[in-house]
């Protein structure tokens, strides 16, 4: 077995996940913690990280260690500034914020569209470098379904372009504190059938806003069962997201998918619908090498990324 040299850390909002990786790359140990930055009261942030990997720290002293995700916003324990794209893999490297006692944040991405408006990305990045693979083979489209679903264009060992989509908070809200929560059950086991009519509908006239207001007159005439209705909802979300992605990079053939659970299912559904060849890599092992390749590369960890 290797001995350590990294402890890479994706620390989001709601939860952190910690990796302690070999020196040949394989991950030695991982925890999780609920400990996201807006459950840190009063910023004790160095607290969180001691209690959560201090042992493994005072086992190998001046292991490096590499935060990612919204630890570096300006909620989090220090802003690491936006890297903007597009931006090579060596750059975003180069751009870590240092905390000092060998702690460094991974910057996020900031991008201003052919409209001239910004668009961020924070903690996506680093699974998008561990989504290339080993060694940073490969390119093209890619999608992290989630909250905000987050689309990105990397070539040439750089991330050139991306896209964020509200898709999975704006299913939340609507749920919740819509009109249409009164039309719909609790989530249960998806209705393929009702989320493969939402994808239909989402590509027919009358845009967004008018499809939506279908959830709930089709079920005042019982066309669209309580059971059935968070499944089309789904549908016609993904399915416009889906849309507007086509209409900013033209026909979409070949997507990798970087999540986990129901969710990234449904997109790999919603694409095949589509005609797209789909790959997909687990979240947290994206993220995992992510952590690895980008430390590396910044010289954190010997070896070449």
């Amino acid at each position: 077995m290797a001995p350590p040299a990294l402890i890479g850390v994706d620390w989001g909002s709601s939860s952190l996940r910690a990796f302690l990786i070999g020196a040949d790359g394989v991950r030695l140990d991982r925890r999780r913690s609920d400990q996201g930055i807006l459950n840190v009261a009063d910023g004790g942030f160095a607290d969180v990280l001691a209690a959560t990997v201090g042992d493994w720290r005072r086992a190998a002293p001046g292991l490096p260690v590499l935060l990612s995700g919204m630890i570096g916003s300006r909620q989090g324990w220090a802003e690491a500034r936006y890297a903007a794209c597009p931006v090579a893999l060596t750059t975003l490297a180069a751009g870590f914020l240092a905390l000092g006692d060998g702690v460094h944040i991974v910057p996020g991405l900031s991008a201003v569209g052919p409209d001239g408006v910004h668009d961020v990305i924070r903690g996506e990045e680093t699974q998008l470098v561990g989504a290339l693979g080993p060694g940073g083979r490969g390119g093209g489209l890619f999608c992290l379904p989630g909250t905000h679903a987050k689309w990105a264009r990397i070539a040439d060992e750089a991330i050139t372009a991306f896209h964020t989509a509200m898709t999975g908070e704006v299913y939340a809200v609507l749920r919740a504190h819509s009109i249409l929560r009164h039309g719909m059950a609790e989530p249960g086991d998806r209705d393929a059938t009702a989320f493969d009519r939402g994808l239909e509908r989402a590509r027919q006239p009358g845009g967004l806003l008018h499809h939506l207001f279908s959830v709930r007159a089709e079920g005042l005439f019982d066309a669209l069962g309580p059971a059935a209705a968070p499944s089309y909802l789904s549908g016609l979300l993904i399915g416009h997201e889906l849309a507007g992605i086509g209409d900013l990079v033209g026909a979409v053939e070949r997507v990798t998918l970087v999540g986990q659970g129901e969710l990234i299912k449904l997109y790999a559904r919603a694409l095949d619908a589509g005609g797209a060849r789909v790959d997909m890599m687990e979240g947290e092992a994206a993220a995992e090498a992510g952590l690895w390749r980008l430390a590396r590369l910044a010289g954190l960890v010997e070896g070449e990324g």
